[in-house]
This record gives C-alpha cells, structure tokens and sequence, in this order.
C-alpha cells in the first residue's frame, strides 16, 4: 500500500499464524475476528474511551486510528499481524492517528497487553469455527461506527465510491448505502470515515 512503518519501542507488534481447517469460514473473515479481540482488549484497559471497529479492522478513537491489522496467506496458513499504539504514535501522516498515552489512559506494558490479546483471540477464534459468522458478525457491528456514517472506499481498481455504512452481509463485507438509494456490497478496499 506504499505505507511506511514506524515502530517504536512501548507499542505492540505481533503476529499469529492460524491454520486453516476444513469447515472453517472464509479466511478473509480473520481480520473481523482480529479487530473484535482487539477492541476488546483495548475496552479492558481504557473502558472510558469510545473504541469503535472501522471496516474491515482499523480501530479508532475519535476517528483517530489507533490500531491496525493485516492479513498474509500462504497455502493454508493466514499470519494476521497486529499493531496497537499504546504509548507512541507516528506523527506526518495523511490521517489522524492517535496512542492509549495520548488518549490519557496509562498504557500498559506490551507483554501485558500481549497475554490478553492472545486470550480474547482464541475465545474469538473458537467461536469463529465453531459457530461461524453469525456471532462474529455480531460482535464486529456492537463495536462499529454507527450505521449512516458517511464512507470513502477506495477499491483495488484505483476508483473510490462514497455512501453510508449500512452494515455488514452475512459474508463480512461492507455494505454501502449510495446518494441514489441502492447499496454496495465491497468486499476489498480502503475505507475512510468522511
């Protein structure tokens, strides 16, 4: 995406692996599971801040991004890779970003906030393959903007569409509700809050 990193020491890096298994669902629907145990975690620490999931699994604050998640395949193992910006954040971006620290929240220690990522992942996991999307769909819109908030997706082909959030199909994807009334249904892109 011809982003750059930054990685300064009191933020979290990590990545998992999950194999996937026969019967599982669509393995781009992780990234769902990733940002609820995300947002979950970050509500446990910092339950007075308005943490909300920006589709498919940037979290926010006060439409600052304050975490993201990315999703690498290769044959049947998917390394879902989670940063989460608890005492720093990069400064000169194109869009607004924000830290636990900055937020006032005194950010724990990575390892810490490691160990109960790793356990609200697993829990979300194993509802992911034993009970499918239903409940992970579920639990991705309790934690999203709200429906009606005004989006920019910009799609893989270069071009961009604007419409309001009209929830999530029982796939994952974003549906988008457009000036003219009919709906978009994405299931790649780039979206921004307007």
């Amino acid at each position: 995406m011809g982003r750059g990193w930054e990685s300064p020491q009191g933020n979290l890096y990590a990545s998992t692996i999950v194999r996937l298994r026969d019967g599982d669902p669509s393995a781009a629907t992780l990234a769902l599971v990733a940002a609820i145990a995300v947002a979950e975690t970050l509500r446990a620490y910092a339950s007075q801040c308005a943490f909300q999931i920006k589709w498919p699994n940037d979290i926010l604050c006060g439409g600052a991004k304050l975490s993201g998640i990315l999703l690498e395949r290769s044959d049947d193992a998917i390394i879902v890779g989670i940063g989460v910006n608890l005492g720093f954040h990069p400064v000169g971006l194109d869009r607004v970003v924000t830290s636990l620290i900055t937020l006032g929240v005194d950010p724990p220690a990575p390892g810490f906030f490691l160990e109960d990522l790793a356990t609200c992942f697993a829990h979300w996991l194993s509802r992911w393959r034993g009970e499918g999307m239903p409940p992970i769909r579920s639990a991705w819109l309790a934690h999203a903007h709200v429906v009606g908030t005004a989006l920019t997706a910009n799609l893989p082909d270069g071009s961009a569409i604007e419409g309001l959030f009209d929830g999530l199909e029982t796939d994952g994807a974003l549906r988008l509700r457009l000036a003219d009334g009919s709906f978009r249904v994405i299931h790649a892109g780039d979206v921004f809050l307007m």
